[in-house]
């Protein structure tokens, strides 16, 4: 599979309550239409084999469109599926170089707040990495706030693409946006609006810098 290490733009990220299975197929269509270049399957509460055909179609979907599909912490299905990339966070930073080994695709990292732990991650073979939240969120009330100066130390000091996430929202991202961040993960103001891809398309035009 040809994979497109592109990270740029919008990214989104499915959500437990938000995009529930039977309709989430239906959602990310509308947000891939509306120009979102990264689609996350990000479930917390599904057995593996209770959502491999799914990310299956989310796959697809994101060939189609030609977009990348990312797959949340669950590495082992997304290295046996041969998925675009992987995503994980603190709990699996342990198993970093064993992931990296057996994976020739896209890997993204978590790192916070955590600029030394992104320059670590670069170093050892990450494609890009995450740092977040910066505002509120609705699906993570309790994560720490982080100072968005770190999203310009991040461009500065790394070469790897850098991704914001955290409770941005269309009235706070030009904030974002100012920092150059290379893309930026949406979960609430996207499933929330009325609109997935008239939405969709308004964050695409904002990314086009």
């Amino acid at each position: 599979m040809q994979r497109n290490k592109n990270i740029k733009g919008l990214y989104v990220i499915s959500d437990d309550i938000l995009t529930p299975k039977f309709e989430l197929l239906s959602k990310l269509k509308l947000a891939l239409l509306g120009g979102a270049k990264i689609i996350q399957l990000r479930d917390k509460i599904s057995l593996d084999e209770e959502i491999i055909g799914l990310a299956n179609e989310i796959q697809k979907l994101c060939i189609e469109f030609g977009a990348t599909f990312v797959m949340n912490d669950r590495f082992k299905l997304a290295i046996e599926q041969n998925y675009d990339g992987i995503h994980i966070g603190k709990s699996d930073y342990e198993n970093f170089a064993s992931i990296r080994k057996n994976f020739d695709g896209i890997i993204g990292v978590s790192c916070y707040g955590n600029l030394d732990q992104a320059k670590y991650f670069e170093l050892n073979g990450a494609d890009y990495v995450a740092f977040g939240s910066f505002y509120s969120s609705p699906t993570k009330p309790d994560s720490s706030l982080v100072p968005i100066d770190i999203l310009r130390k991040a461009k500065e000091q790394l070469s790897i693409p850098i991704c914001a996430i955290g409770g941005i929202n269309i009235n706070n991202i030009d904030e974002i946006i100012c920092t150059k961040c290379d893309t930026v993960a949406i979960i609430s103001d996207i499933w929330k609006n009325a609109n997935i891809e008239q939405i969709s398309k308004t964050y695409t035009e904002k990314l086009n810098f």
